[in-house]
């Protein structure tokens, strides 16, 4: 009996030292910080997978987009033709170079008018004499439609149509009209039409 005791505090008091010199060492530290290490990996090797099937599953789900894969180097609006496209060539050019495609051409209604030529403006191409738009604006709808509006005729000046390069003041007698002659002729230059003589 009393051997028996001897034994067990024997086997207790080396159990004591070798926790001890756990502590203190570093032998048993590591082994017991490899399991928490190990358990963190695997949690960590778990965990990670997650996001990689998650985006294979987007990429399963992702649509691809519209249209014509865009040629390496050139423009959609090089590659297709996108006459009528009621978007600007910018537009169109991005969503090719954002998106890998040249978007579907959009048919949005014709413009009214004519078509423009390349490289002349609508003032040039059609006569727009007593249209009461400025030739800028009526150039501007042609530039950004790709055609000249239809000429539009607002009530005729009245008056004596004007001569090219002559003033109204040397093509008529405006004598005791009340108004200088720059207010006379700028009427002339702008309405294509010299005024009517106010006495």
């Amino acid at each position: 009996m009393r051997v028996q005791k001897i034994s067990v505090l024997a086997v207790a008091g080396v159990a004591l030292g070798l926790s001890l010199t756990a502590c203190g060492g570093g032998g048993s530290d590591s082994a017991s910080s490899s399991p928490t290490a190990s358990s963190t990996a695997t949690a960590t090797s778990t965990a990670q997978p997650a996001p990689s099937a998650s985006r294979s599953a987007q990429g399963s789900t992702r649509t691809e987009p519209a249209g014509t894969a865009k040629k390496s180097g050139v423009s959609c609006t090089n590659q297709i033709d996108y006459a009528g496209d009621p978007r600007s060539n910018a537009e169109i050019n991005s969503i090719g170079e954002r998106t890998g495609h040249c978007p579907v051409p959009e048919k949005g209604t014709k413009p009214a008018g004519t078509p423009k030529k390349p490289g002349v403006s609508c003032t040039n191409q059609i006569d727009y004499a007593g249209d009461p738009r400025s030739n800028a604006e009526i150039n501007s709808i042609g530039e950004r439609t790709g055609y000249c509006p239809v000429p539009e005729k607002g009530t005729k000046p009245a008056g004596t149509p004007k001569k090219p390069g002559v003033s109204c003041t040397n093509q008529i007698d405006y004598a005791g009209d009340p108004r200088s002659n720059a207010e006379i002729n700028s009427i002339g230059e702008q309405t294509g039409y010299c005024p009517p003589v106010q006495h």
